[in-house]
């Protein structure tokens, strides 16, 4: 798995297999776990993703600049959606990417939680 943060707008950029994908579909899904990404050198890339459970509505993706860690933590319901999510895009056939943005109303982020890119490990653009 590689992770690229955007040092302008902050965007994470998530590339990975369909297993790597899914492992971390389990991990959001379980509430808790760190999965380690290829950090190639360079300051825009992350050491990994850190999973944890919390209390309140809502998914929450922020980063632990200190540590070059992605946090992901949230409620069970709210990271089944965003485990759900992951899983499609480990297992959709046809590549493309995946925007997962907060906007007023999200279905399970917070507000405040940065965006990521979530790439098909198939790459490229659907096709139709």
């Amino acid at each position: 798995m590689r992770l690229i943060v955007d040092p302008l707008c902050g965007e994470v950029d998530l590339t990975a297999s369909a297993k790597e994908l899914a492992d971390l579909a389990d991990t959001v899904a379980e509430g808790g776990g760190y999965v380690g990404s290829t950090a190639g050198p360079g300051s825009d890339t992350l050491a990994g993703i850190e999973v944890g459970n919390a209390s309140g509505a809502g998914v929450r993706l922020e980063l632990d600049a200190s540590r070059r860690v992605l946090l992901i933590n949230g409620d069970s319901g709210a990271r089944a959606v965003l485990a759900a999510n992951l899983r499609d895009m480990a297992t959709a056939e046809d590549g493309g990417h995946l925007h997962i943005d907060y906007f007023p109303e999200h279905p399970y982020l917070v507000e405040g939680s940065l965006p990521i890119v979530v790439n098909s490990p198939r790459g490229g653009m659907p096709t139709p």
